[in-house]
Order: structure tokens, then sequence, then C-alpha cells
């Protein structure tokens, strides 16, 4: 049933350090292993990239989240994951949908990259679907259609909410918080009380709060997919 689906391209970010605070950030593992572990189960290729390409750096690395655990031990996935595709290398047209993983570091990077909004916006204009969980959204802040208007505007979505910025003590360190810059931009931001898993589907657009939506992000990215395969 997935042999005929193209890769997901699943992008984390490249920012290793927490603002001022010299605290070491990434991507949360969390939330690339399981929807990769939900993916690969349907069959369905992936590929991963990153703003600057390479070793990319990892946040809320726990090796106690078996998924985490099982994909450490995967020499094939360490081996991607240390040649990470540079994302402005990568062509949209090979991908049926993108993936973007949270951790606090897309705060710095992935809302002013192009490459970000132009993969966004050539795989969603090709009828691809775009999906994102906890900080990942962060990708969609300032992501344009070819008309010039906002992907988000008017479409519900999921991101880490103020509350739960608020609750790790991050407030004054993010460059911004992420579900106003979502709202300032037209979203219909949904969120769920913290750290509960809150997954939102808005026509092609598929997003999470939190960690805890992570594997339910996967499993709304892979339902679209294989019903139109």
């Amino acid at each position: 049933m997935a042999d005929n689906i193209k890769p997901i391209l699943c992008v984390v970010t490249s920012h290793p350090i927490r603002g001022d605070t010299g605290e070491p950030t990434g991507f949360a593992m969390v939330e690339l292993t399981h929807p990769l572990d939900v993916f690969q189960r349907a069959g369905i290729p992936t590929e991963i990239a990153s703003i600057r390409g390479g070793h990319p750096p990892i946040d809320f690395f726990d090796l106690s989240d078996p998924v985490n655990d099982k994909f450490w031990k995967d020499k094939k996935f360490r081996a991607e994951l240390a040649d990470s595709k540079i994302l402005a290398d990568v062509e949209p047209s090979r991908y049926s949908a993108v993936f973007f993983a949270g951790g606090h570091g897309t705060m710095w990077d992935f809302a002013n990259t192009g490459a970000v909004q132009r993969v966004i916006r050539e795989i969603w204009e090709a009828g691809g679907i775009v999906s994102a969980v906890c900080h990942g959204p962060a990708a969609l802040v300032n992501a344009k259609l070819s008309d010039g208007s906002y992907l988000i505007a008017g479409k519900k979505l999921a991101s880490f909410t103020n509350d739960e910025e608020a609750e790790v003590k991050y407030t004054n360190v993010v460059p911004f918080l992420l579900a106003t810059a979502l709202e300032e931009h037209g979203a219909q931001h949904q969120p769920a009380p913290n750290w509960t898993e809150k997954v939102v589907v808005d026509g092609r657009l598929i997003t999470g709060q939190n960690p805890a939506s992570a594997h339910g992000v996967g499993e709304a990215v892979v339902d679209q997919l294989t019903a139109k395969a």
C-alpha cells in the first residue's frame, strides 16, 4: 500500500544554544523518533534534513524512552542523522510530506530561514502534507504561499503553548512566543492543557502541541498518505 508513496522529509534544527543562557539545545529526540517509528512501520520511506546539514544538535536526549533507545542503537539511523541533508539543497518535489520536529533550537532558525519557507510552499502547493510538532511549527510562522498569503491564515493548528513555555521558564529566553506569533499571522491556535496530547488536522496541515503529541502527528500523516495511495 505504501509502495507508491514518495518519501517524507523530516526536518530538524541546527541551532545549538538556548538564547543567551549558554544552555545547549537542539531538536527534541522523541519528536523525531516517534514520528519516524510510525512512518517506518507504515512502510513509508523517510529522509532527514537540517538547516545546516551534518549532525544536528540534540535536546531532551532520553534513552529511557524505548523508541529513542531503539533508534539510537540503529546504525543506519545514526549514520543518516550524522549526515543530515542541507535543507537548502533538497528538491521538494521528491517528497509526499514534510515534517518539522520540535526542540527549542527551532525557535532560532526555523521561522526566518528561506529554505524552510520554500520547502513548505512547494510541498503544499504540489498537494503534499505539511506537518510539525511542539516548537516545530516555528517553521510555519512566516511560511507564505505563491500568492503572498500566509499558509496558516485561517487554519486551525496546535503548537507548544505560551503556558507550557512559562512552565519551563523560557518565556523570556525564546526570541518570540510561538503560539502568539502563529496567531498574529492568522492561525487559529487550539491549545490543550499543558503536556496533554493534542493533534490538530486542518486539511493537509497536521500539527501537534508537545512531545506527547509526536506519535499522533505521525499517525495522522500516515492516515492521509495511505488514504490517497
